[in-house]
């Protein structure tokens, strides 16, 4: 908890002024406030019965400045500590989104989606509500309480020390209640990023939930999520109404606590009528600002909660690191080696990968072929350090990957997938995501280069058309010849073709086969594919069968062992 509130604590000082100033108008709130019951006390016991109508004028229009004043600091408050606490769920926000950037693929691997939303939109939000009224509410509640206190000893030490009495039981039942309400709020927030995640998942796959009837097995699925959401809720809720309830009775009782005990005071003579009437105007300052500390006590609970729940993700460290002196080779020429390679993925016991050893020679292309699942895209996905061999060596130009700092190492390496993932913005800008420093010049080059500009000429609004949410708009076979282009753009020395021409129409597969050869010209390519109109002409090729390389050489050769290549493609495996 210490801990916690120190890393909260900690985004304030960007902004100090202006939560000097949001304490400080809380502050002058507070204070102009409790003076007002004191110059109304003044006015009944000594103006009045002197009819001093002059003074009696002069505390009224003090009074209304007063008001005035808090208006003015009120207005100031609201305004700027909402900016404080904009601007913290600001800063927050790009942290969070920045440390992602830095994560590993096991990460996501294993984090839905939904689940990281909803910590960087709802957590954060109220994170930023916290940050603005917490400590204000805090303030303004203790400046009141201890300064009507100091001005209520000031009229009666005995009527004081009487209206203190109830307070420790608040406080007491404020934190009993505090750290059940903690746990409750969690447990929403974990539920409401369980609902974010189940809507991703029904939205995305829309078509497919559409194209096999399963519209009410998706509302079932979902309906369940809803309510456990629905139990969680209930649950906080029950706990908050207890809280409540409890602190409901407690302020109203001290309300006939500061009647019976000051009638009875009146009655022995130890204080008159105006300082009872004083006293009474000064309980709504006691029990807001205990309203407040209870509104506090909750609205901290939920950001502590939320706050919890955003350092989760700030803790986790990347599994894969630069290490220290890390160089950033001055050009790449693309010359692959793995050696005694061994992979598994974390938490699995089963190697994918087992004692690898391969090599493809800058400037020339290798396929890797092999049944599905026998770990044809897992090494590839090791040579950016996607992920990372447990065993053995990985090595370009001679230097160990791990060696070679991640931004120098996939900046060099342009990969090109089976299931291209589209921006929802526009051709123009999800090509020129390979170089956004590129000119039209370039982009039209790229675009002529893939096979895809006259498609692209051909729309209304050309380079500027919106492809959609995940390229809904456009073809399999469009979506990989932008892939395409933004390689191009790209320009770096080692490529990867994962599946690039799977699930594709002749026609389609004909033009990407076409701008894959220009692209591969003068470059180290990697090629994993199925059909073998697509790897017959690679220069070497790698069988793997699970995890291992068991047959290896040119597609004459292998066709000439009568082996498991030969075996793979006479029962049209690729």
């Amino acid at each position: 908890m210490l801990n916690s509130l120190r890393r909260f604590a900690a985004y304030y000082r960007p902004h100090k002024w202006l939560f000097i100033l949001d304490m400080a108008t809380a502050v002058m709130q507070s204070g102009f406030a409790i003076c007002i019951p004191m110059l109304v006390r003044n006015t009944i016991k000594y103006d009045l019965p002197a009819q001093e109508v002059n003074r009696i004028a002069a505390s009224l229009g003090i009074a209304l400045a007063l008001v005035g004043l808090m208006s003015l600091a009120s207005y100031v408050n609201i305004r700027f500590g909402h900016y404080l606490g904009t601007r913290m769920e600001t800063d927050m926000r790009a942290d969070l989104f920045g440390h992602l950037q830095k994560l590993s693929f096991t990460y996501f691997d294993n984090t839905k989606t939904g689940h990281i939303i909803s910590r960087i939109s709802n957590d954060l939000f109220t994170i930023a509500e916290v940050a603005h009224h917490a400590p204000e509410d805090l303030f303004i509640s203790l400046t009141t309480i201890i300064g009507s206190f100091a001005l209520m000893f000031s009229i009666s030490p005995t009527m004081a020390v009487l209206s203190i009495a109830p307070l420790p039981f608040m406080v007491l039942w404020g934190a009993v209640y505090g750290t059940k309400m903690r746990r409750g709020f969690k447990t929403v927030r974990e539920r409401i990023a369980d609902i974010n995640s189940s809507v991703e998942n029904s939205i995305q796959g829309i078509r497919e939930v559409k194209s096999f009837t399963n519209e009410d097995h998706q509302i079932g699925k979902f309906g369940e999520v809803n309510k456990e959401f629905k139990s969680a809720k209930e649950g906080m809720y029950s706990i908050m109404a207890s809280f409540h309830g409890g602190m409901m009775f407690m302020m109203e009782a001290y309300s006939l606590v500061i009647i019976g005990g000051g009638t009875a005071l009146v009655y022995y003579g130890r204080i008159d009528l105006a300082d009872l009437i004083g006293f009474q105007l000064y309980v709504p300052f006691i029990i807001g600002p205990v309203r407040r500390m209870v509104n506090f006590i909750e609205q901290m609970q939920q950001g502590m909660a939320s706050f919890d729940r955003f350092i989760e993700i700030m803790d986790v460290e990347p599994d894969i690191v630069d290490r220290p002196g890390a160089v950033e080779p001055g050009e790449i020429k693309g010359d692959i080696a793995l050696k005694d390679l061994w992979f598994k993925y974390e938490g699995s016991e089963d190697w994918v990968l087992r004692d690898v050893n391969l090599r493809v020679p800058a400037g020339s292309s290798a396929a890797l072929v092999g049944e599905s699942g026998a770990g044809k895209s897992t090494l590839a996905a090791l040579i950016p350090r996607f992920y990372e061999a447990q065993k053995g060596t990985l090595a370009i130009d001679g230097i160990d990957v791990r060696d070679i700092t991640q931004r120098a190492l996939r900046r060099n390496i342009g990969i090109v997938q089976q299931n291209v993932f589209m921006f929802d913005a526009t051709l123009r800008e999800n090509i020129m995501f390979g170089d956004p420093q590129a000119g039209d010049e370039q982009l039209v080059e790229a675009a002529k280069n893939a096979n895809i500009y006259e498609f692209i000429k051909s729309l209304p609004d050309g380079f500027d058309t919106q492809v959609g949410e995940h390229g809904v708009k456009l073809s399999g076979g469009q979506k990989q010849r932008v892939s395409i282009a933004r390689v191009f753009l790209k320009n770096p020395p080692i490529l990867i073709f994962d599946e690039a021409t799977s699930s594709l129409d002749t026609e389609s597969e004909s033009l990407i086969r076409s701008a894959m050869e220009k692209l591969s010209e003068g470059r180290t390519t990697i090629i994993i594919a199925h059909r073998l109109s697509t790897v017959r002409n690679a220069d070497y090729t790698y069988v793997l069968r699970s995890g291992r390389i068991v047959e290896e050489g040119t597609h004459d050769e292998l066709m000439g062992r009568n082996g498991y290549y030969s075996e793979l493609h006479a029962h049209s495996v690729f």
